[in-house]
């Protein structure tokens, strides 16, 4: 019989392997979806004051997905491991960038970002598990 210990160890290392698999997935389709938004770029009249909000909205959507994958196996504390998935991707996104830009430097805009990638993945964790509980009732 395993002991409480035991256990906890395998739940901690099983969460930690989804949460960095939501992390890869969210990359991965951050990576997909910016290669869309250059083509777009590319061969349409968008302005180029589009540029931001697009990156946004391409970081929660990838976040979203990306988290909801990622933590649709953990089954318990969703809003943390939903936050941790945001919170991974957007430290490894602004260390990236800290060594990329040399005029890097916290604005309102990196703040807005830190925040939606946490609430994307917080929330999106949140409603995927009140979604299956709702099938799962049904059935």
């Amino acid at each position: 019989m395993k002991s409480f210990i035991q256990t906890g160890g395998v739940e901690n290392k099983s969460s930690i392997i989804h949460i960095i698999k939501g992390v890869v997935i969210s990359y991965f389709i951050t990576l997909v979806l910016l290669f869309l938004f250059s083509l777009l770029l590319t061969y349409t009249n968008v302005a180029e004051n589009m540029i931001a909000p697009a990156i946004l909205i391409i970081t929660i959507i990838s976040i979203l997905i990306g988290g909801s994958i990622g933590s649709s196996k953990i089954k318990k504390k969703g809003l943390i491991h939903g936050g941790m998935i945001g919170i991974i991707y957007i430290s490894i996104l602004y260390f990236i960038s800290s060594f990329i830009h040399t005029g890097f430097a916290m604005n309102i805009y990196a703040i807005l970002m830190i925040l939606f990638s946490v609430l994307a993945g917080m929330v999106r964790r949140n409603c995927w598990s009140k979604l299956k509980k709702i099938i799962d009732k049904e059935i």
